[in-house]
């Protein structure tokens, strides 16, 4: 088990776009494919990532805004975490799990030749679930923590909507509600 290599359970053929591809192509492309997300790619050099949280964010942020009108490579991270084919499993997982990424593009000789995902991980080895179960977790509580502070709005002192402790109120997923409450969320 710890000798089997990314190589062994990547995706070898992952969707892939052009570097012209707007967003609609790419969401179409993944709707079409049945997956999350697709690579943007240039005579298998990698280029850039989409996946279907940016396409969310775009139709979010970009009210009214035509997808096909918003290039691909244009809200494409600019940094991309890669892989070699040559790592380990538990390599890939390690750096998934510090990343907070589902997925990692495998790159060999500049080149793309795969995608290895959480989903190829523990389709061929089950017994992972107890570490990536670990990963979700850790990436659940890090966006629970992120909404927290985008809610974060101080006010008057009051009596807190969770435990009735009387004190300075935060507003919280729409509830006034105390320091402490809102450290044990």
């Amino acid at each position: 088990m710890k000798n089997i290599l990314v190589a062994d359970i990547m995706t070898r053929e992952p969707v892939t776009v052009s570097p012209n591809s707007n967003l609609f192509e790419c969401a179409k492309k993944m709707v079409q494919k049945n997956v999350s997300s697709v690579i943007i790619v240039d005579k298998q050099k990698l280029l850039g990532f989409i996946t279907q949280q940016d396409v969310l964010w775009a139709i979010t942020k970009k009210e009214g805004i035509d997808l096909s009108k918003i290039r691909a490579m244009d809200i494409s991270p600019k940094k991309i975490a890669i892989i070699s084919p040559k790592n380990t499993i538990k390599e890939a997982i390690s750096k998934m799990n510090s990343l907070k990424f589902e997925r990692l593009p495998v790159i060999h000789e500049n080149k793309l030749i795969g995608l290895i995902s959480a989903k190829d991980i523990l389709n061929f080895h089950p017994e992972f679930y107890p570490e990536l179960e670990e990963f979700a977790k850790i990436k659940d509580e890090s966006e629970k923590l992120n909404r927290i502070k985008k809610n974060d709005v101080k006010v008057k002192e009051g009596i807190c909507e969770e435990c009735g402790n009387e004190g300075l109120l935060f507003r919280v997923n729409g509830m006034l509600i105390c320091e402490s409450c809102k450290e044990s969320l």
